[in-house]
């Protein structure tokens, strides 16, 4: 008993775990879904990273895109473009527009049966067809996408301009280009065609890798719904007509609670997607306490001040000055409209509206008086101390009073009497000498 237990123990002593296999090839799968915007690029830049940190075998974009604005692709595809990790666009379903475009800058593309590719021409906000320099630039960087990464550049090209004529692919002059998997395959721009991402595994040689999905985050879907084009005007437009409300109401209430939270979701949003820096939240938060001392140091400097860092802090939160300026511009110009409108339809019903109006009116009902009125004066008579052309100064008993005549000229020493007084204004006219005489014996 003793010798085996001394032989079991040596065995154990002897004998290692097996190690876990240090060189097990990692894939990163990255999606790109719905619209491609800042807040996708910031989420895709930050997996490419990642990625690359972890030594990555390869990087496989999980992409279903009806497309997107033509800058926030541009960087996305420079971030593919630029990484040492083989990149695979595996089109799940759609690779639209600025999809087609992203697509066409990885090293190899991979789509499923009823996927498509194509139709990337560019339009405005407003559904429009951009002008001819924009729709120019970005047929060029559809060309060199397509020739980085040797394809035919004709179709790429086609997937742009209408007038060029493939009515084999149901791209008659006319019609954008927008390929099948079939056609893509046929045409060179797609390396095949795959189930699913298993099968695309296996096509690549990386059954066995280790397999990382990369998720969006709650942060990372805020971030991007927050920095959408369409609704940073919205959120600075509701932050500027909150506080606007806020500095004509007593207290702190509603409104300053809706701008200040509008506000800092901008700059959160913006600060999550990698697009602003702790300086511009800096910024911002200077320019609002220079404002908030605005009302105990008044003179203006202060307030000014502050709304100079405000504006400063929204222009430097974007990537692009122009865009965050035509946004600013968007946001106020709607809460000037909407100041108007609420107070020129609701400003009876709502309460607090009729706040940020001064509606007392300071009469003289009310035991108001703006300067002493002189009715006292009316039909005493004096004489004139200084010509009267028509205005002068009159003595009338032991006092001098300004006066105007009717408007004609009255000279120095002449009598005159007060014939009308409205406020401080004091009319007075000249008297003859027989109505001097009947005043003195009357």
């Amino acid at each position: 008993m003793k010798r085996l237990l001394s032989v079991l123990f040596f065995v154990l002593i002897f004998i290692q775990p097996l190690p876990a296999s240090g060189d097990q090839d990692t894939v990163y799968v990255i999606p790109l879904k719905n619209e491609v915007e800042k807040g996708l690029y910031a989420f895709i830049n930050r997996a490419v990273h990642e990625a690359e940190a972890e030594g990555a075998k390869a990087i496989i974009l999980d992409i279903d895109t009806p497309g997107g604005f033509v800058d926030a692709a541009d960087d996305i595809a420079q971030v593919i473009t630029e990484t040492k990790i083989k990149t695979v666009a595996f089109v799940n379903k759609d690779a639209l527009s600025a999809g087609a475009y992203i697509a066409l800058n990885a090293d190899e593309i991979y789509m499923t049966p009823n996927a498509s590719m194509g139709a990337a021409a560019v339009i405005n906000q407003d559904g429009t067809a951009a002008d001819q320099k924009a729709q120019s630039a970005w047929l060029a960087k559809m060309k060199s996408a397509a020739e980085n990464g040797n394809r035919d550049p004709l179709y790429a090209m086609a997937m742009v301009d209408d007038s060029i004529d493939l009515p084999e692919y149901d791209a008659p002059k006319g019609k954008l280009l927008t390929l099948t998997a079939k056609n893509a395959e046929e045409v060179g721009y797609a390396e095949g065609i795959v189930q699913n991402l298993e099968e695309l595994l296996a096509k690549l040689g990386l059954e066995d890798a280790n397999v990382k999905h990369v998720k969006e985050s709650f942060a990372d879907r805020l971030a991007r719904f927050i920095t959408h084009p369409v609704i940073v005007p919205i959120l600075l437009s509701l932050g500027s007509l909150g506080l606007i409300v806020e500095l004509y109401t007593p207290g702190f209430g509603l409104a300053g609670i809706t701008g200040l939270v509008s506000l800092l979701l901008f700059f959160y949003g913006h600060y999550i997607s990698g697009l602003a820096g702790l300086e511009s939240l800096l910024l911002f938060l200077s320019g609002v306490i220079l404002v908030i001392a605005e009302l105990f140091i008044p003179g203006g400097i202060a307030g000014f001040s502050g709304l100079g860092l405000i504006i400063v802090s929204i222009l430097i939160a974007g990537e692009n000055v122009w865009h965050m300026a035509i946004s600013l511009f968007i946001a106020i110009t709607a809460g000037i409209l909407t100041m108007v409108i609420m107070m020129k339809f609701f400003g009876k019903k709502i309460t607090w509206l009729n706040k940020l109006v001064l509606r007392d009116a300071t009469t003289t009902e009310k035991g108001y008086v703006s300067n002493p009125s002189r009715t006292d004066l009316l039909g005493k008579t004096g004489y004139a101390l200084t010509p009267l052309r028509p205005a002068g100064t009159v003595a009338i008993g032991n006092e001098r009073i300004d006066a105007v005549t009717e408007g004609g000229f009255i000279p120095e020493n002449a009598a005159v009497k007060v014939i009308e007084v409205e406020g401080v204004r004091v009319v007075v006219r000249e008297m003859k000498k027989d109505q001097t005489d009947k005043e003195v014996t009357g």
